[in-house]
């Protein structure tokens, strides 16, 4: 169970205790409806059929900012068949990509739906809690997957916390199966020096801030993700580096030539505030607006 406390100081000092819905739908239904602000994943169906054959119905079913598709599956307390539930049907979606790009062209698109990344399927478990088992078992599989623990305060505030999140074997980097012989192998193969080697110091840096971080790379850009997407490297230019980040440009010191709001501009990858990295010292400087993405990530 969380140990996160909540209290109320409105009148002096007064504890607002935790609860569990009273049904499982009542979470489904919230979380459905703001799905893209709770998770950074676009809904696209509700108890979506699998079929007669397969006999099951996914709960939710999304497309997450990079272009993975992703299930979800809730549970109103603690329940060990959770994960199992959602990777049958994980093994449904990958046997039936066809039926999952219609869907998303139907509701987001064809754009969307060609861009579609199968190679980073998500599996986003929302449950009252979880056990050290269900722990390690999505550390020890091959799909990406995510365990997030909810909590209702009082009857205005419902939390939303990442027990535990792993990119699987076969979708991206984790950060514990990061070493600095990798980093070693991609400067040499980078040829060494400039963008190349800065660029492979900022992956090191923004999978360091924390365990439950997760690289996933597209046709346009890498994303570093958390629960979301919490910065975004497109692909080095010449002379620089151009990260955008979840930080609220409002937020931050705007900084000519290093930090500037894109918001409203068009540009691959997700966050409005743009930083233009072109030495070490700019990774630096950046550290803070990091750290910041990071927290709302």
């Amino acid at each position: 169970m969380s140990d996160l406390k909540l209290f109320n100081t409105k009148d002096g000092v007064a504890e607002v205790a935790p609860r569990l819905a009273v049904v499982e739908a009542d979470v489904q239904d919230l979380v459905e409806a703001h799905m893209e602000a709770m998770l950074g994943v676009r809904f696209l169906a509700s108890e979506y059929s699998t079929g007669p054959v397969h006999g099951g119905r996914i709960d939710s079913l999304g497309i997450d900012e990079n272009g993975a598709p992703v299930i979800v599956e809730y549970k109103r307390g603690t329940d060990a068949g959770v994960i199992n539930q959602g990777l049958f049907y994980m093994a449904w979606l990958l046997d039936h990509r066809d039926t999952f790009r219609h869907l998303v062209r139907d509701r987001l698109g064809v754009k969307v739906a060609d861009q579609v990344l199968w190679s980073a399927p998500r599996l986003i478990c929302v449950a009252g809690d979880f056990t050290r088992y269900d722990v390690h078992a999505v550390r020890e599989h091959r799909h990406a997957i995510d365990l997030v623990r909810y909590r209702y305060f009082g009857s205005e505030h419902l939390g939303l916390e990442a027990v535990a999140s792993f990119a699987g074997r076969a979708a991206g980097v984790r950060v514990g199966s990061r070493n600095r012989g990798t980093a070693k192998v991609q400067r040499t193969a980078a040829g060494g020096g400039g963008m190349a080697e800065l660029a492979v110091s900022l992956g090191e840096v923004l999978l360091g801030l924390g365990e439950d971080l997760t690289k996933v790379t597209n046709q346009t850009y890498t994303a570093y993700r958390r629960m979301q997407n919490y910065a975004c490297l497109v692909p080095p230019k010449k002379a620089k580096l151009l990260v955008y980040l979840k930080a609220d440009p409002a937020t931050v010191d705007l900084v000519p030539g290093f930090a500037r709001d894109v918001t409203g501009l068009g540009h691959h990858g997700t966050g409005d505030l743009e930083l233009t990295l072109q030495s070490e010292r700019d990774l630096e400087r950046a550290a803070d607006y990091f750290r910041q993405s990071y927290a709302l990530a």
